[in-house]
């Protein structure tokens, strides 16, 4: 349909240099050379077949057929410019590619994501769960959720990172457990299984145990060891002991009565949450959608002490 127009960096140099009636100022702007300003207009002249420009002096002026084809090409190309503008400031269509871990994303993320498709139907989420912080710098990712002490250190300097909540880590069960064995403190867990990240982190047991002064843990021989924790908290719900896990991947659990915590003493060290992005991306109405949502959702599900059974 179009097979005949001249090439769009012709159009691009020739508006410029019919601007300025000058092939030097139109190279200035352009950031190329006088020579290859006056080598495409040559080629633009030679394409359609007509005379653009007549030198005059130091001054490129415009043709009679000039003047209307500079017409009809400065609003062709304010007409694309503008339409790119419209799509930048309203950029709610596309997508947007997020990472978290396999925990966060399997037990709290997919089950509430058709809510955001319901509200941003133009938004296509791509998910890319990790057991570990990806290489946002070399990657086609737009944002990362991520949980813990040390996320600020591993973050790129060229990339924000945006707190935006914490969560307490407590010791959960089955209900079915807790309505066997009636466990009422502390030490009662080290009459079950515990189940533990093979992975050092700061949550762990010993920690627990030990902010309480109770040392009985170090002789404790039920132990279960698994890579992450969607893995632990399956593992208790099937009713093999107890698991130490933040309140927003428990809550809905909690709610549909599938988990307890029969002890309520959490962990001292919290989860802190966080969002991180590139810094360009930082207007992106894609993301400040996304995000906004997730935050509400989180603050619904996330800051509430769970119910003790």
């Amino acid at each position: 349909m179009f097979k005949n127009l001249p090439n769009l960096k012709l159009l691009r140099t020739f508006e410029a240099a019919a601007r300025h009636q000058s092939y030097g100022l139109a190279a200035q702007e352009l950031c190329i050379s006088q020579a290859a300003v006056s080598q495409q207009m040559r080629m633009l002249e030679q394409a359609i077949g007509i005379t653009l420009f007549n030198r005059q002096n130091k001054n490129m002026v415009l043709t009679k057929h000039g003047k209307s084809f500079y017409t009809a090409t400065f609003n062709a190309l304010n007409t694309v410019q503008t339409a790119l503008n419209t799509l930048r400031e309203n950029d709610l269509f596309g997508s947007l590619t997020i990472t978290s871990t396999v925990a966060f994303t399997n037990l709290w993320l997919m089950p509430r994501l058709s809510k955001f498709a319901n509200l941003y139907p133009n938004i296509q989420i791509n998910v890319v769960p990790s057991p570990n912080f990806e290489d946002l710098a070399n990657s086609d990712i737009d944002l990362a959720i991520r949980f813990g002490q040390t996320v600020e250190q591993h973050t790129p300097k060229n990339y924000q990172c945006e707190q935006f909540g914490e969560d307490k880590v407590l010791p959960v069960c089955a209900v079915s457990l807790q309505q066997q064995y009636r466990f009422s403190k502390a030490n009662d867990l080290l009459s079950t299984w515990l189940v533990s990240l093979d992975k050092p982190n700061p949550y762990d047991w010993a920690s627990w145990f030990e902010s309480q002064s109770n040392l009985d843990y170090q002789t404790h021989n039920k132990w279960t060891y698994v890579p992450s924790t969607d893995m632990a908290i399956n593992a208790v719900l099937n009713g093999h002991g107890f698991t130490l896990a933040a309140e927003y991947l428990c809550k809905e659990l909690i709610a549909q009565n599938k988990l307890c915590v029969p002890i309520n003493i959490a962990h001292p060290n919290t989860v802190k949450r966080y969002f991180v992005y590139p810094t360009a991306l930082k207007s992106n109405q894609r993301l400040a959608a996304f995000t906004a949502w997730l935050k509400s959702e989180m603050s619904s599900t996330g800051n509430n002490n769970p119910a003790v059974t």
